[in-house]
């Protein structure tokens, strides 16, 4: 029987819509001659749905006609229980849709990429593909990815960082911090947030107090960062796992205004989102060969001290009057897997899906030779705790 793929995406998360665009790449990528495919979406209400219907992007103009066409489904936080079963059941059938055999998440930013996702699968031990639940969560939160980059001479630019609570109580003092350390301009964001989302660029304190305002809508912690005006963003996917990796070629996106949009990333200039592949770009990047180097070594160092794993996609800056380089963040679920990069790089999507299971399957047998529990009941020796009656 041929390997049964079971595709999350979808979420409750302001990079939803993206979320779908990459997942359908992606499933139409996995060769059918060598795997099954089941599609899980999960609706912005948190609700699990499956069916054919899921795998054609055109459907989702019309979500309430498209799930009317689909089982919502669900599985059991029970370890060893693969099984996908329907809510809806009947007497004298199985409530059993179908078993997964491994499963790769393509949910972009909160609730999703953020390790939410990856505790149920750890939970379940079903093998997935992608960053486990430390390295989701330290690779979608900007603030502690910094704090790792730092402590691994990894170069980020100057940042200052607060929670929404500590804005509205401390403001005046944040601000005189932000324009003691970094000065103007700076770049204000969600912490947390990907695809642009409420990011926005701040010349005067005005427009700090603006920018942070619109950001602590989407996020409780919020990060300020010095700009780099005269930068280039480049950005390099790389694939494998912490002890053994490689890097693709370098990209450059050609963003619209000062910062690259949502529009930019996944618009496109068309009418309809394509994707991350769906942007203006320059692949590969028009870099010397040693910059190229350098943003490649940075890529991967960043995966490795993330403790990353399967297809992750890092950006960084280029300040062009210096040539220094810095990380901006790391994308642990990237927008179309970054499938465009490796293609460069000369290995087809249907080969980077085949690469994502195969690593899925290897660190589950990995696991397989790690103690997690000791088979010695301490109980039945008699053994007591402070409190208890038992001694």
């Amino acid at each position: 029987m041929k390997t049964n793929i079971g595709v999350f995406f979808g979420g409750r998360s302001t990079e939803h819509e993206i979320s779908v665009i990459s997942a359908s790449q992606a499933m139409h990528a996995i060769n059918r001659e060598r795997y099954d495919v089941t599609p899980i979406y999960i609706s912005k209400q948190g609700q699990w749905y499956t069916g054919d219907a899921l795998f054609e992007i055109a459907n989702y103009r019309d979500i309430p006609s498209l799930l009317s066409r689909c089982r919502q489904v669900y599985m059991v936080p029970e370890y060893g229980d693969y099984n996908l079963y329907s809510v809806k059941t009947s007497m004298f059938k199985s409530n059993v849709v179908t078993r997964l055999d491994v499963v790769i998440p393509v949910l972009h930013g909160s609730n999703g990429e953020d390790g939410c996702f990856e505790g149920i699968l750890e939970s379940i031990g079903i093998p997935y593909a992608g960053c486990d639940v430390l390295a989701s969560a330290n690779g979608m939160d900007k603030i502690t990815m910094k704090m790792i980059m730092q402590a691994c001479d990894i170069p980020v630019v100057d940042y200052v960082w607060f929670t929404d609570k500590q804005w509205f109580s401390h403001k005046e003092e944040l601000i005189e911090r932000v324009e003691k350390k970094l000065g103007y301009p700076v770049i204000v964001k969600p912490a947390n947030l990907g695809s642009s989302v409420g990011i926005g660029r701040a010349v005067n304190r005005e427009e700090l107090i603006e920018k942070v305002d619109v950001a602590e809508k989407y996020s409780s912690r919020l990060v300020v960062e010095h700009m780099v005006e005269n930068l280039k963003e480049i950005n390099c996917s790389v694939l494998g796992d912490c002890d053994e990796y490689e890097t693709s070629v370098c990209e450059e996106p050609i963003k619209s205004g000062e910062i690259l949009s949502y529009e930019d990333k996944y618009m496109g200039g068309t009418k309809g989102a394509k994707g991350m592949q769906a942007s203006q770009k320059r692949i590969p990047a028009d870099l010397p060969e040693a910059m190229s180097d350098r943003i490649r070594f940075l890529a991967g160092e960043t995966f490795r001290v993330l403790s990353c794993h399967g297809v992750s996609r890092v950006d960084v800056i280029v300040d062009a009057d210096n040539d220094n380089v810095y990380v901006n963040e790391i994308n642990t679920i990237p927008g179309s897997l970054s499938f465009y990069l490796w293609e460069a790089t000369g290995i087809p999507f249907d080969k980077l899906m085949d690469r994502l299971v195969a690593l899925a399957l290897k660190r589950k047998r990995e696991q397989a030779n790690k103690t997690v529990s000791y088979d010695q009941n301490i109980f039945s020796l008699g053994a007591g705790c402070k409190g208890g009656k038992l001694k």
